[in-house]
């Protein structure tokens, strides 16, 4: 791959919010609201999701047979009654032109494989003398979507269809993609044929591959050839059961996390969400404050790309300012070394290391009822001296020294430092040490 990033792409993702559904106005008005409010900390990808060619696209679901707009050679083209600037063939281009002009780079989702209606009218694979139909494999189907045949790789026509796809998303200006159906099951030959084809292209466009359920680390060196980061999980939504489901996956997943490729968590869904989603009605998602901060704080940690899914500019401001701490969000950039230290009953420890001796260590909670913890400072990676901050807060959190073994100091030995968390039920302190 020659799209290498050395932060976790941060950015923003219409699946929450609008499924299959969104519009190109609403795909505008979060991209200006991103370039206003969350571009100077970092976030700076828009993508849209599913189905951006699909004129009968609902919420809650897909369509058997849709009529997906394609071009002649079976290429899926926006529709333009929701993408009004597409028109006469224009494409995403002038989209991705207006997201660019705000400092922010565009993103589009795709489906592993070629249109049904490619196959069914038998369009011709720009580049070869074959039809759709002649590379189609239909034993090779995703399970969860209508809309696509997979492709014979065994045939030279299916890299062309993925050639010519990906020649024409370049063309429009298109910087990160989003491949679904790729990792469940493993689709080897398909992430292969898609990362050469987007090199062949020339233009340095991110993969991002899609769904992750039960993916292996014996995956990982492919992953690292041919993508710039890879779901671990299925679809997040906002139930406190998804977020700590993903607690023993990032413990597995994060220590690989890196410039070779980033373990996706999947999306944040925060804020506004479900207005026309696959998934519940419109509502401010379901976490507690307190969720919200573990959610982030582990994504953090774990250095997991940070697609958020919520609708900004109708999102509650606490949400935005969760989005926008600096301090966190530093955590993300520079951290290294990110791993789980511990985890015993509802007590879970993360640390990582920064520039300068600086350390930061994560104190999460995973039971139902309040945790009053007494931490040894060496079980979060932290010398006994020095100042800690908790980063969501800002406050200070005192590094006490233990001067004998007592049940108020317990699991701290003489020497020691030990520093007092109290955390609500499914919540998280972030802390910074500070020689």
């Amino acid at each position: 791959m020659n799209n290498r990033t050395f932060r976790p792409p941060m950015g923003w993702n219409s699946w929450d919010c609008y499924g299959t559904t969104v519009t190109e106005d609403e795909v505008l008005a979060n991209a200006r609201f991103m370039a206003e409010h969350l571009l100077p900390h970092g976030w700076d990808t828009v993508v849209v999701d599913i189905d951006w060619s699909d004129p009968t696209a609902r919420s809650h679901g897909y369509n058997a047979d849709a009529p997906l707009r394609m071009d002649d050679h079976g290429r899926l083209v926006p529709d333009p009654g929701r993408f009004p600037s597409s028109a006469d063939g224009a494409g995403f281009r002038p989209l991705a032109d207006q997201v660019h002009a705000l400092g922010l780079k565009f993103g589009i989702h795709t489906m592993r494989g070629i249109p049904r209606r490619a196959v069914a009218q038998r369009t011709p694979v720009m580049g070869t003398e074959v039809t759709a139909d002649a590379v189609a494999d239909d034993t090779n189907v995703c399970e969860w979507n209508p809309d696509m045949l997979g492709l014979d790789h065994n045939h030279p026509g299916a890299q062309a269809y993925y050639d010519s796809t990906l020649a024409l998303y370049a063309a429009w200006g298109v910087d990160f993609i989003k491949a679904d159906d790729m990792l469940w099951p493993y689709q080897a030959d398909d992430v292969a044929a898609y990362a050469r084809a987007i090199e062949r292209t020339g233009r340095p466009i991110a993969l991002s591959l899609s769904p992750g359920r039960d993916l292996s680390l014996a995956r990982l060196d492919h992953l690292r050839r041919h993508a710039t980061m890879w779901r671990i999980c299925d679809d997040l939504w906002d139930r406190w059961e998804d977020v700590e489901a993903n607690f023993a996956r990032f413990a597995r997943w994060a220590p690989h996390a890196g410039p070779d490729g980033w373990p996706d968590g999947d999306m944040l869904p925060l804020g506004r969400i479900g207005l026309r989603a696959e998934r519940g009605e419109p509502r401010d998602d379901r976490l507690t404050r307190p969720e919200r901060i573990s959610l982030l704080t582990l994504w953090v940690m774990a250095r997991s790309p940070l697609m958020v899914g919520g609708d900004l500019p109708s999102s509650d401001p606490d949400t935005i300012a969760l989005l926008t701490n600096a301090d966190v969000l530093d955590v993300h950039a520079r951290s290294r070394g990110n791993r789980e230290l511990f985890r015993e009953g509802p007590l879970v420890l993360w640390g990582a290391e920064g520039d300068d001796g600086v350390r930061w260590a994560a104190v999460f909670t995973l039971g139902d009822e309040p945790l009053a913890a007494v931490l040894d400072a060496g079980d979060l990676d932290f010398p006994a001296g020095g100042v800690v901050h908790e980063l969501w807060s800002g406050d200070r959190v005192p590094l006490e020294p233990v001067t004998t073994q007592s049940d108020a100091a317990r699991g701290v030995a003489p020497g020691s430092a030990a520093l007092r968390i109290d955390l609500p039920p499914h919540g998280a302190a972030l802390l910074r040490h500070t020689p």
